[in-house]
């Protein structure tokens, strides 16, 4: 696995917290990098992955201690995202998929809801899925069609979810539906939905462009559910969500930092190791431009996301800077890896080399969990209440 160095940007982090980087760091070059050609080729579920960041505690990384998570600063969690999305970008939206799942449950659910799911998410024993998007309400959940109707001491919930990360593979989900048609934002409730429940049905995964071992899934809902299923309390479903979003939005951050770095890394390499008219790539002035923009780029990237993740640290409403660095993050990572395809030529086109994949599997990173188009609408909407 090369990537491009991060110098000392992570200034900020522990011992123990660096420590932490570099076991998975380790994991990663060791065990998930060289599996993720395969991993694109046969579009399989990164099961395994998973369970070897499990063994480094990368499953419960956004969770405190109480809850057998790591316990990590957001900053550390940050790099370490990074590291995954490095070896394998696959794997890592799996993971942050997972992670949005147990923060909701972190950030909305009772003592007992939480006693009961997160320390088996921590260790890795039960995936989350996160299940928000629907055929008519992707941006906007406000248009959600989801119903979850209260029957004396059960909710039935009915309805539709599209484009779910870990939906059909995951052990429990976190569904969000309209409860009070009435009542716009304030009547979206969430519910903890585990996978063998009657009337839940998963499609096969979708055939995508890019991320092929990070499986996507549409859901069809005709469920009952105990009224303990009820995420924390009724309508606030919207609120949780929203929160959860700004922490994943700066996980999109992280996984397109990492994977830029590795076509970064790999476009140094090349650039030194291609002799063309006698002399490396790398001797010639339009290439070092391209290097150093490319650089330039990624750590200016690098730099808002770990501003939005210092934010998190301190407790501080972080919506704008997630916004920020996502948007910044994904557009840059799609301009790293296109340079470093044009700088491989002709075989940066063919699978031979890991550009190709890398290329694929950042173009989801401007469209999912917010667009850039919704991005920039929070930022300019946090500027104008200025």
């Amino acid at each position: 696995m090369t990537t491009a160095r991060t110098d000392n940007l992570y200034h900020m982090l522990s011992d123990e917290e660096r420590m932490f980087c570099d076991v998975l760091e380790r994991l990663v070059t060791e065990r998930i990098a060289p599996r993720a050609a395969e991993v694109d080729e046969t579009a399989s579920f990164v099961h395994e992955q998973l369970a070897i960041l499990a063994e480094a505690g990368m499953m419960g990384a956004n969770l405190p201690e109480q809850f057998g998570g790591s316990g990590i600063s957001a900053s550390a969690l940050l790099r370490s995202v990074e590291i995954v999305a490095a070896g394998c970008g696959s794997t890592a939206s799996a993971l942050t998929a997972h992670f949005l799942a147990t923060d909701s449950i972190l950030m909305g659910g009772t003592d007992e809801q939480k006693a009961r799911w997160l320390p088996k998410a921590a260790t890795g024993e039960a995936l989350g899925a996160f299940a928000l998007t629907e055929p008519t309400a992707g941006s906007d959940p406000a248009d959600m069609k989801t119903r979850a109707t209260r029957e004396g001491q059960r909710w039935h919930l009915k309805g539709s979810k599209c484009f779910i990360s870990n939906g059909g593979v995951a052990d429990f989900l976190v569904v969000f539906a309209v409860t009070d048609p009435g009542a716009g934002h304030r009547g979206i409730s969430a519910f903890i939905l585990p996978n063998d429940t009657e009337g839940f049905q998963s499609g096969p995964p979708e055939r995508t462009m890019g991320l092929k071992g990070g499986h996507v899934f549409s859901l069809s809902l005709d469920c009952h559910l105990p009224v303990d299923a009820l995420l924390g309390n009724e309508g606030t479903g919207f609120r949780t969500a929203m929160q959860v979003l700004d922490n994943g939005r700066v996980e999109v951050a992280a996984q397109c930092i990492g994977m830029a770095s590795a076509a970064l890394g790999a476009a140094q390499s090349y650039a030194r190791d291609r002799i063309v008219g006698g002399e490396a790539l790398a001797a010639k002035q339009g290439i070092r431009w391209m290097l150093a923009d490319m650089a330039l780029e990624l750590r200016a990237a690098r730099l808002m996301a770990l501003e939005a993740a210092r934010q998190r640290d301190l407790g501080e409403r972080f919506s704008e800077a997630a916004a920020m660095a996502k948007l910044k993050a994904s557009e840059v990572a799609d301009m790293v890896a296109d340079t470093a395809l044009q700088i491989h030529g002709g075989y940066g086109y063919t699978r031979d080399f890991p550009i190709e994949r890398l290329t694929r599997d950042l173009r989801i990173m401007r469209i999912y969990e917010g667009s850039s188009e919704i991005q920039r609408n929070i930022i300019a909407g946090h500027l104008l209440a200025r």
